[in-house]
């Protein structure tokens, strides 16, 4: 155990004083991707940063990385933090708590004169949530060479606004190529995002992974026809076919254990209430920890889509438009994340996250892991997402804790391949 308390309140009052900027009357806050919001919070996390003497430097699409310095310059920095962007109706937590427990964390070591042996990063990734342009976790993306700086600028949001015209009103493009700033680690502490932590009554989240993640297109077409004068034997309805595909989703998914399905989206045509519906497009959610029970999720869908159309008289078309493999985290970042449990006193529960998040980027560069703390009723993009005071300060008082272990275990390990 450090000895160390991270300060709650302070904590607290920065999650307040920052939900002040693009705060929405609900509650919310609504600070898009490279809005004059996103500007102004990111201006006070410079200041923050300034603040503590940290080191900032911002690459060339906007993400912000603060280096606090170690007693060696052979160890790579050690990293913390997620987003400070919003959905459109978003809450207080998601994304900001981890930035801001990163921040909280330099704040408790500098207050007390504690120097790391390898230097901290806080880290602020641009355009997590992808609300505004599309895809999501699109400056972490950039980072790790998943998509160009290229692809990156041409991203237009609804109004045809381009990302890199956005970035350069905002005054965010840094000089830094992207990718060019390296850390030896990455921990990101979230809301969990989900209801398992507060029904079970555990304080933090274990984080294992992150689940695989593949989309599909359906379209089944039929007739169209006047609902008063066909025979129910003689009807080619598109929407009873697609009842028995959702019905069906919804089936598999409860056979595979750790595995969801949803369809989210429906597109009823010609959608009148006295037509019966020729044309019903939807899209397919399906999610689970395994590459390989997705492979059988997926076939098992395939046969299901087909034996709904056949049994209805429909044509179909099924097209993956997404598929994103699963994310294993590294087993000692895990490590440190549950000794930094321990030596706080809270007790933990393993899970693997339904929800993308930057350190799925990361991971495929660095070791990587992720901490959870509660929030209510699962819910979050919503102004309703609450965590509690206590929720949050235990979860930034992990981090530390984690960060801290990593810190140590990382410097006996390069001592030891010295001697």
């Amino acid at each position: 155990m450090s000895n160390l308390t991270i300060d709650a309140e302070r904590l607290w009052g920065s999650l307040m004083e920052t939900a002040q900027i693009g705060g929405t009357p609900d509650g919310g806050i609504a600070r898009l991707t490279l809005s004059d919001e996103d500007r102004r919070v990111r201006d006070w996390l410079r200041a923050e940063c300034d603040a503590l003497g940290l080191s900032l430097t911002v690459d060339e699409v906007g993400n912000m990385f603060a280096t606090r310095a170690g007693t060696r310059t052979d160890l790579p920095a050690i990293a913390m933090g997620s987003h400070l962007d919003t959905q459109p109706t978003g809450g207080k937590f998601d994304g900001v708590l981890g930035v801001l427990a990163g921040l909280e964390v330099l704040r408790t070591l500098d207050a007390a004169g504690y120097q790391t042996e390898a230097p901290l990063m806080l880290v602020n990734w641009t355009n997590e949530e992808g609300s505004r342009f599309s895809p999501a976790m699109l400056g972490s993306g950039i980072w790790a060479g998943v998509y160009s700086r290229e692809y990156g600028d041409g991203r237009t949001d609804p109004t045809g606004d381009s990302f890199g015209a956005s970035l350069d009103r905002i005054g965010y493009r840094g000089k830094a190529r992207a990718g060019s700033v390296s850390f030896g680690a990455m921990f990101e502490l979230h809301i969990e995002q989900g209801p398992i932590l507060e029904a079970e009554g555990v304080r933090i989240g274990v984080v294992q992974g992150i689940q695989g993640m593949r989309w599909f297109d359906l379209t089944l077409t039929g007739t169209a026809a006047h609902t008063g004068s066909t025979p129910m034997n003689m009807r080619r309805n598109a929407l009873l076919g697609m009842a028995q595909v959702i019905e069906g989703i919804d089936r598999i998914a409860k056979a595979h254990e750790n595995a969801v399905g949803t369809i989210g989206f429906l597109d009823i045509s010609p959608n009148s209430h006295n037509v019966i519906p020729g044309e019903v497009r939807a899209t397919i959610d399906l999610r689970h920890p395994s590459d390989e029970v997705l492979d059988r999720m997926q076939a098992e869908v395939e046969v299901l889509v087909r034996k709904a159309a056949q049994a209805v008289g429909l044509e179909y078309r099924f097209e993956q438009i997404s598929r994103t493999a699963p994310v294993i985290f590294d087993p000692e970042c895990i490590a440190s994340v549950r000794a930094g449990a321990k030596a706080a006193g809270y007790d933990t529960r393993d899970l693997i996250s339904g929800a993308g998040h930057d350190a799925a980027h990361a991971a495929a560069k660095v070791p990587t892991t992720m901490i959870f703390v509660p929030c209510k009723g699962g819910l979050s993009h919503n102004p309703a997402e609450s965590t509690l005071p206590g929720e949050c300060a235990a979860g930034a008082q992990v981090l530390l804790e984690a960060v801290l272990d990593y810190d140590r275990r990382m410097a006996e390990a390069r001592k030891e391949v010295a001697a």
